[in-house]
């Protein structure tokens, strides 16, 4: 399986109707899909792991299965400025844009750099994407090598402006507290200061039955596990 037309058509395949339908409650483009469980892009992740141009092409076609295996399969480390800057402009539904952009972007050399750019971009839909990034760079990046004035900057931020942003930023900005919380150690404790004044984040998920973490409850959870500052191994899931 080594050309985009194979792929396609191996997507096609595997394409479910009730999935189509459950990811249409989320703001799926349901014509831009043939709904293939994550679970059954694994398989073919595998096979075609290390082929950074068939990626491309594949999240190219603006098709939602096929942008997402994309994301599994490319290498951020290999991509430019200009093809993460696109991949943002180009994602097509949530999905895309907070896990598989992000997921390239916070393992390229370009990470930081496009996190702050997003977030702080005239374009609202770019803010999520942005904050989702970050949430990523600070759960794999050894707390070496970050700028831990700059988190609490970036927090202190968050405090100010999470309620009165776009849902999905609320969404993600959310995230970017239990990230810090979680996996930055020396910044536990102030992220959950934050999470606390911050109080529970309330958005709009529609007709599904997704629920937004309480960052504290969160944080704490982890904290107990044993887990805090325990980096994750990659920006993929």
């Amino acid at each position: 399986m080594e050309s985009l037309p194979e792929v396609m058509d191996c997507l096609q395949a595997l394409g479910n109707p009730q999935t189509i339908k459950v990811l249409s409650r989320h703001g799926a483009p349901v014509d831009s899909m043939y709904g293939v469980r994550i679970g059954d892009l694994k398989p073919i992740q595998k096979k075609i792991r290390g082929n950074q141009k068939l990626a491309m092409q594949l999240y190219a076609t603006g098709n939602s299965d096929a942008m997402y295996l994309a994301g599994l399969v490319a290498d951020g480390r290999l991509m430019t400025k200009k093809e993460l800057k696109t991949w943002a402009q180009t994602a097509s539904w949530y999905l895309i844009s907070e896990c598989t952009v992000p997921g390239v972007t916070a393992e390229s050399k370009f990470g930081i750099e496009l996190a702050n750019e997003w977030i702080s971009s005239g374009k609202t839909r770019f803010h999520s994407i942005g904050w989702a990034t970050w949430s990523l760079i600070v759960a794999t990046l050894d707390d070496s090598a970050l700028e831990l004035r700059e988190l609490k900057q970036l927090l202190k931020r968050v405090e100010k402006e999470i309620h009165n942003s776009e849902d999905r930023t609320r969404y993600c900005m959310n995230g970017f507290v239990i990230s810090v919380g979680g996996y930055v150690k020396p910044l536990s404790e102030l992220a959950k200061a934050t999470a606390q004044r911050i109080g529970r984040v309330q958005v709009d998920v529609g007709d599904t039955s997704c629920k937004v973490p309480f960052a504290l409850d969160y944080i704490n959870k982890m904290e107990a596990k044993g887990l805090v500052g325990k980096k994750r191994k990659s920006t993929k899931c």
